[in-house]
């Protein structure tokens, strides 16, 4: 029943597909499938306007690790079962590689295979209902317009110093780096009058208080408008102490090296040594509990607190206060962080697809990719040289004799409930690290080992389609850290026209905030990796009514200052949930580190050995979360087969 809070929130208004997509808490219940996995069955595949059949981007509400996408795979990981019913329906078509998983690793893998071997047949499984693996798009209609957004992996970060391979690749999908410099409205944040600022939200701050003061350098990845309020001015708006506000007020003002005995290098080594909770203890003077909380969870992309993070990273990746107290000297220009397609790098996966499959979706442009209408009935058609195959858990993978004899390997994968089984003359794992010493269990003991090292960072990225950003242009902010509250940060869309579709060009039009939510557990002695065991656990908990009340709560919170309305002005919810987000990198604090990156001490490099027909290529392979290590690691995968 909902009281009359949930009814002002919008709770009862009909956005979103609750009653089939609303959570999974039941699996860490154990109840995963019903005794006999023959009868299990996903939740029935839903019908959009947006192509006239299946169109995943089009659905709204729990995304991500969607229902139907994991079952299996947590009742052979979590339950050793090996029982999938009658004997395996066995493919009739044979190929010469099959590939686990069509993210962005496992669909390049595929392209490159094919670039070498054009008569090649290629066979790609992935247990979600959409491809891409974190490069997921959203769709919204909102007042009869579509708006596009991105459900995961977000940007092309610093492409000049991407890796040759990678390069190449981009080149040869049409992907033109310097079309952003015009796509991506570098005026949008000043033309407003947007900067960033802080949110302290009434339930744990006493009072809501939304504060145009970038706190957390957005302007140094975003181009913000620069805040109207001084420092001075800021801080005395924030409902805090007045011993907190002293220290926040020292912390942003001092000038002064602290630690002077420190040359440019030892500081940078020393800054690796401690966390950003103890460099603002020991060099910062922070002393108020209050202060703590402001920034404790703004090293949000780490997936961990203040206290687990070292403080360099602090520093330079998440933009907090103390570069001057740390006597570091003037950081240089990075490269500009506007490489962004409407839908993130999900427009790398569907054009990938669409040069494997062409006849997904018409035209050959990344401009004209935007806005193609994909026919996800023609993902796997009979006959075609590459083929995706959707909503199929693979559950083995073996050679089919001695690995050394050339026999080839089999698959054996879950779809609808049925067992199936495939022959390929070669696999290559995209798939999650973790997952692959359950489902290939000839591998080496000190290599599934080292593949179970792996432990993603978990991540919801939560998308909220707005009939319009008045409140934003009226509080004059287009990005919000929110220290306690649900979601860590909140901001509008990345301001990008591409191609044919236009970012809203006025406050009364249409838009989508983006909002995110890192969980774990700070200061309670945990190492990283046990927080992100927790942290999945409170997302496989939390139902989509939950999520989307946090929601309805902090935006009005944030935006009623400015006249947002909740119940009126939210037109859609989307909650990407990744219980196995970022792949993890090994941290200073907590981890052994090496001078080469590719040291054969490392987990990820016993982790990704080849091993006869069978190699590994992912993000996990690199010990990095991003694009070009996932492309790079599937040239690799694809040249030890082919070497």
């Amino acid at each position: 029943m909902l009281d009359e809070r949930d009814r002002r929130l919008g709770m009862d208004r009909p956005i979103t597909r609750r009653d089939l997509l609303n959570g999974f808490g039941a699996i860490t219940a154990g109840i995963v499938l019903p005794s006999s996995a023959s009868k299990h069955k996903a939740p029935s595949l839903l019908k959009t306007e947006s192509s006239g059949g299946f169109y995943p981007p089009a659905l709204t509400g729990l995304r991500g690790n969607h229902l139907g996408s994991f079952e299996v795979m947590h009742k052979l990981a979590r339950e050793d079962n090996t029982n999938w019913g009658p004997t395996p329906k066995l493919d009739k078509d044979h190929y010469d590689l099959a590939i686990v998983g069509a993210g962005i690793s496992g669909l390049s893998a595929a392209y490159f295979f094919q670039k070498e071997r054009p008569d090649a047949r290629i066979l790609l499984l992935d247990n979600h209902d959409d491809f891409g693996g974190h490069a997921k798009r959203n769709e919204f209609e909102v007042d009869g317009r579509k708006l596009i957004s991105y459900g995961g992996a977000q940007t092309m970060a610093a492409p000049s110093g991407y890796p040759r391979v990678v390069k190449r690749l981009l080149r040869e999908l049409g992907v033109s780096m310097g079309v952003f410099n015009k796509a991506y409205d570098q005026k949008f944040y000043r033309r407003h009058k947007l900067s960033g600022g802080i949110h302290f939200n009434k339930e744990l701050w006493g009072r809501d208080a939304t504060i145009p003061f970038d706190v957390a350098n957005f302007r140094d990845w975003m181009p913000m408008f620069d805040s109207r309020l001084e420092v001075q001015d800021a801080v005395s708006k924030m409902p805090l102490s007045q011993a907190a506000r002293l220290e926040i007020l020292r912390l942003f003002t001092t000038t002064e090296d602290q630690i002077p005995h420190l040359s440019e290098a030892e500081k940078w080594d020393y800054l690796y040594t401690i966390s950003y909770r103890d460099f603002l203890i020991r060099h910062c003077g922070i002393t108020e509990d209050e202060v703590f909380a402001v920034f404790q969870d703004l090293t949000s992309d780490s997936g961990v607190g203040i206290d687990s993070v070292n403080a360099a990273s602090a520093l330079w990746s998440a933009g907090l206060p103390g570069w001057e107290t740390a006597g570091l000297p003037n950081a240089g220009q990075d490269e500009p962080y506007i490489h962004h397609f409407p839908d993130g790098n999900a427009s790398i996966a569907r054009q990938l697809v669409r040069k494997m499959c062409p006849e997904v979706a018409e035209g050959e442009s990344m401009e004209d990719l935007i806005k193609a209408n994909f026919d996800y009935s023609k993902l796997d058609l009979q006959g075609a040289p590459v083929r995706i195959r959707l909503n199929s858990t693979v559950v083995n993978v073996q050679h089919s004799g001695v690995k050394s004899t050339g026999a080839g390997v089999t698959a054996t994968y879950i779809r609808g409930g049925q067992a199936h089984r495939v022959k390929a003359g070669a696999v290559i794992l995209a798939c999650n690290n973790a997952a692959i010493p359950f489902l290939c269990d000839e591998l080496p003991e000190k290599q599934r080992e080292a593949l179970a090292m792996q432990v993603k960072v978990p991540i919801l990225y939560t998308n909220v389609a707005l009939r319009n950003w008045i409140a934003w242009k009226k509080l004059g902010v287009g990005a919000l850290v929110c220290p306690g509250s649900y979601h860590i940060n909140a901001s509008l869309d990345f301001p990008v026209s591409y191609g044919k579709y236009q970012f809203a060009k006025t406050p009364d039009e249409p838009v989508v905030v983006h909002m995110e939510r890192f969980p774990h557990r700070s200061n309670e002695g945990l190492t990283p990796k046990e927080q992100f065991r927790l942290g999945r656990h409170e997302l496989a908990n939390t139902s989509f009514e939950t999520i989307e009340r946090n929601v309805r709560t902090q935006l009005a919170g944030m935006l009623g200052p400015g006249g947002f309305d909740p119940a009126r002005d939210i037109a859609g919810i989307t909650a990407n949930r990744w219980a196995h987000g970022y792949s993890y990198w090994y941290r200073s604090l907590f981890d052994k580190e090496y001078d080469d990156d590719n040291d054969p001490r490392y987990p990820h490099i016993i982790a990704r050995e080849r091993y006869g027909q069978i190699t590994i290529a992912n993000a996990d392979s690199g010990a990095n979360a991003m694009m070009e290590t996932a492309i790079e690691q599937a040239y690799r995968a694809v040249t030890e087969l082919l070497g």
